[in-house]
């Protein structure tokens, strides 16, 4: 499980329902319910929404990390400071664009939309990168400057 506990965990301690949850990103309950259970993936853009409404970062749902909130935390997402993190990223790690698009299951062109920033980052890909490479998932979406790297 990717999300799932601790979305309901945080919607639990608010004591809020799925149902306010669900109008909160403008969805019906039971796509949220199946996001909160993980039968069909959230969408990145819903998943940000839902870290700043709780007031914590990805890093925290996405459990590489214990601490909820970095300091400093921007919440305005920059698709140009995406886009050079992206970047950064792979060339730090010695990656062309063939060989991420190959460890993320999609086609390279993918790789090439998120770099140019016409596409955001998918969740899945998101998270691949930063579990496999224990990169802040916050860091590489602009959120924060530092840490870059986690456990």
């Amino acid at each position: 499980m990717i999300y799932s506990e601790k979305l309901k965990y945080l919607r639990e301690e608010k004591e809020l329902t799925q149902y306010e949850v669900s109008n909160l990103l403008n969805l019906n309950k039971r796509v949220y319910g199946q996001y909160e259970r993980e039968y069909i993936t959230i969408p990145l853009k819903h998943l940000i929404t839902l870290c700043h409404f709780f007031d914590v970062s990805l890093d925290y749902i996405f459990d590489f990390t214990d601490l909820k909130k970095y300091p400093k935390y921007n919440k305005n997402i920059d698709n140009v400071k995406i886009i050079n993190r992206l970047k950064e990223f792979r060339k730090d790690n010695n990656l062309t664009q063939e060989e991420l698009a190959n460890q993320l299951n999609v086609a390279r062109t993918i790789i090439v939309e998120y770099e140019k920033g016409k596409y955001l980052i998918s969740l899945h890909a998101l998270y691949t990168i930063c579990k496999t490479y224990h990169y802040s998932a916050d860091y590489l979406l602009g959120f924060i400057d530092k840490p870059k790297y986690l456990k």
